[in-house]
């Protein structure tokens, strides 16, 4: 039986003086789920109590699950990982990479050298950025009015790109193109694949792109920190009509829901059962995919959403099939060549393919790579695998 009163001690901490509003945390090891918890509130401005249960707009957690899609079509030969990806989405073919702006604020644009992949999507090589992260695509989005990804509109996909696929590693809407494949592909809307052939093979009850009714009392608020470090709860708006299903960042789910997909990934794509992908598949994901190309720091064009990132500092990381891969070993216990990722508003995830240890932490914080929310992850980490010894 593992202790877990150490675990609860370091999550409870590190929320002292309501530096994180609420939190939902679960860990496994091999064996199964061994803790899950929750702590503050689901909103500040709320007397609810957060609960294991609470359901988090998880944005960037999503594109693992789009990688796993992916991978579920290149297992049918339905997708090659390196086939050109014009000839799966047509609209591609009129990609234009962008050197820069003349005199007058007009792009200069060139076409690219070499052609989109799915495994350049899946390892964020293929050129495609984000505008919080990247001062050309932020300043080509303001003059242009091109609508980020997140909001599904499809004019986002027409986003020109920054390099030409292949030359470097820049994190960016690679995986909603990825998504929109597996719709071409499966024939399916991303939503309705995902819940056939993801979502209820592996009993994540909560997980969908659709907010439910049900959830209206699960559902948690978006704090943003304040420069006096206090927090702010964020109006909480009416989803907007999409015009695709984002696969990049549109899921909403629980911390519970996330853990039994890494279980399964942890498990050589089987849970209970039920199996999503092939062993060789799952490892395949599980190695670097960008050979000598390395992970770079982000560099924040929107403070309000992000600040500057570089999650391990000083160590050389790759990246498999959607996932970032430390090439060392963790300062809070995780093994070299683990495989992890984290959303917008502070969730994050990690799963050791070694110790067979994965670990699920969410809240909903402004702006990302919080400093808070990344010592209560660091601390929770930690406590998990002392527990687990």
């Amino acid at each position: 039986m593992i202790a877990t009163a150490p675990i609860d001690k370091a999550l409870a901490s590190a929320m002292a003086g309501d530096r994180i509003a609420g939190l939902s945390a679960a860990a496994a090891d091999e064996h199964g789920a061994i803790y899950q918890s929750a702590f503050g509130r689901r909103g500040l401005d709320s007397p609810a109590r957060m609960t294991a249960d609470s359901v988090f707009r998880i944005a960037s957690m999503t594109k693992a699950i789009t990688g796993a899609a992916a991978m579920q079509m290149v297992e049918q030969g339905k997708l090659s990982l390196d086939q050109p990806a014009n000839e799966i989405l047509p609209f591609l073919a009129d990609t234009k990479v962008l050197l820069g702006f003349d005199a007058k604020d007009n792009p200069i644009l060139r076409a690219p050298k070499t052609r989109i992949t799915l495994r350049n999507l899946l390892t964020h090589t293929a050129g495609f950025v984000y505008d919080t992260w990247n001062a050309d695509m932020h300043r080509y989005a303001q003059i242009t009015g091109l609508p980020a990804a997140r909001t599904g509109k499809l004019e986002a996909l027409t986003a020109p790109l920054s390099f030409d696929p292949g030359e470097r590693w820049e994190y960016g809407i690679n995986i909603d193109i990825a998504g929109r494949m597996v719709e071409a592909a499966s024939g399916l809307d991303l939503e309705t694949y995902m819940q056939r052939h993801l979502f209820q093979p592996l009993g994540m009850a909560d997980t969908s792109f659709d907010p439910r009714p049900e959830w209206q009392d699960r559902m948690t608020e978006v704090h943003a920190r304040q420069p006096d470090g206090s927090l702010k709860q964020l109006r909480s708006a009416a989803p907007a009509p999409r015009e695709f299903y984002p696969g990049g960042g549109g899921l909403f789910s629980t911390a519970p829901d996330y853990l039994r997909f890494l279980r399964a990934l942890m498990n050589g794509g089987e849970l209970d059962g039920n199996r999503i992908l092939l062993p060789e598949t799952v490892a395949l994901m599980s190695q670097n995919q960008m050979g000598a190309l390395n992970v770079q720091p982000m560099q924040t064009q929107m403070p309000n959403l992000s600040n500057p990132v570089d999650l391990f500092p000083g160590m050389e990381k790759k990246w498999g099939l959607s996932f970032l891969i430390n090439t060392q070993p963790g300062h809070a216990g995780r093994s070299a060549g683990s495989l992890a990722w984290a959303g917008l508003n502070n969730t994050y995830y990690w799963l050791d393919p070694v110790k067979k240890i994965a670990g699920v932490l969410m809240t909903q914080t402004l702006p990302f790579a919080d400093p808070s929310v990344l010592e209560a992850l660091d601390a929770f980490e930690s406590a998990v695998y002392e527990a687990v010894g």
